[in-house]
């Protein structure tokens, strides 16, 4: 896989990752009656992401590539599963609350990681991060009183999972750290992809929606999957606690995007998700800055 390590062209290149799939909610609220086809966004996105990865790793590995599964093991088999949960319920998320609920459930995300990596890697967490953590559960707990509607209090719901789901994968990573990356990753859309398909037989859906949403349905996948690859290969040069800070990016772009009167969307956050909101950022620019000059943390890769 391609490297950087020059930090300077590095952070551009994250940042890019960043803004890509900043634009996932936006090509969300301009499909047609979103809520109306999960199945078939699910289905559409999963085997974008299974084709797309598969090909990058053709043209890194060449006919090799296929020898990933066979090392993929157990964690990667857990983290595609956490991964391609995180991706099913992050579509209910945002069908059923605002965009800026979703990404900043998913903002918290490196909170989950080191919870998690606690309690089933028995990673030590410091006083530092457990104070981040309090902070961005003070803010989640705001966001969710704000969320009392059933719909909107599901989505939010649905947000915190797919966060969970997000952490699942960065953990299992952790848990076996030989684990083929871009492969389990291609497992998630595979685990989409086939989900998917039993729940549409089930329920007796066609496996294609109109030539429109069909077409935004793969272009979130695409970018997905460019962000991701992007975001790999930037990382190398860029300490973890730095990387925390910069996908922000997503959560910032992602907010603004769907509010920007340009595209047509006008969504403007709750007072209690800005405040929430404001709480997250700043456990995560805590979070970030003490992790970097302690030189310890516990963070996504």
């Amino acid at each position: 896989m391609i490297e950087l390590k020059n930090e300077k062209i590095a952070i551009p290149v994250v940042l890019f990752a960043g803004l890509l799939w900043s634009f996932g909610p936006l090509v969300v609220r301009y499909m047609d009656n979103p809520h109306m086809v999960p199945w078939q966004y699910i289905f559409g996105r999963g085997l974008t992401i299974f084709l797309i990865l598969n090909l990058y790793l053709y043209f890194e590995e060449g006919l090799n590539f296929y020898k990933n599964y066979k090392k993929i093991g157990r964690s990667g088999i857990v983290g595609g599963c956490g991964l391609g949960v995180a991706m099913i319920t992050f579509i209910y998320s945002i069908t059923n609350t605002s965009a800026a609920v979703t990404l900043l459930c998913l903002a918290a995300m490196p909170f989950f990681t080191a919870i998690l990596a606690y309690l089933f890697l028995k990673e030590k967490i410091s006083i530092n991060v457990w104070v981040s953590i309090f902070i961005a559960t003070v803010g989640i707990i705001i966001m969710a009183i704000g969320n009392t509607e059933k719909n909107s209090f599901l989505g939010f719901l649905f947000g915190v999972t797919s966060s969970i789901g997000f952490s699942v994968f960065s953990v299992t990573l952790r848990w076996r750290k030989e684990t083929p990356k871009f492969t389990t990753v291609a497992v998630a859309g595979l685990f989409c992809f086939i989900f998917a398909t039993i729940m549409i037989l089930i329920t007796k859906q066609t496996f294609f929606a109109t030539s429109y949403n069909s077409t935004l349905f793969s272009l979130h996948g695409t970018l997905v999957c460019l962000g991701l690859i992007l975001y790999s290969i930037g990382s190398k040069a860029i300490p973890a606690a730095e990387l925390t800070l910069l996908s922000l990016t997503e959560v910032v772009g992602g907010i603004f995007w769907v509010w920007l009167p340009l595209f047509g969307i006008n969504e403007v956050p709750s007072t209690n998700t800005i405040v929430g909101g404001f709480f997250i950022f700043i456990s995560l620019v805590y979070y970030s800055l003490i992790m970097r000059w302690n030189k310890r943390y516990i963070a996504l890769n």
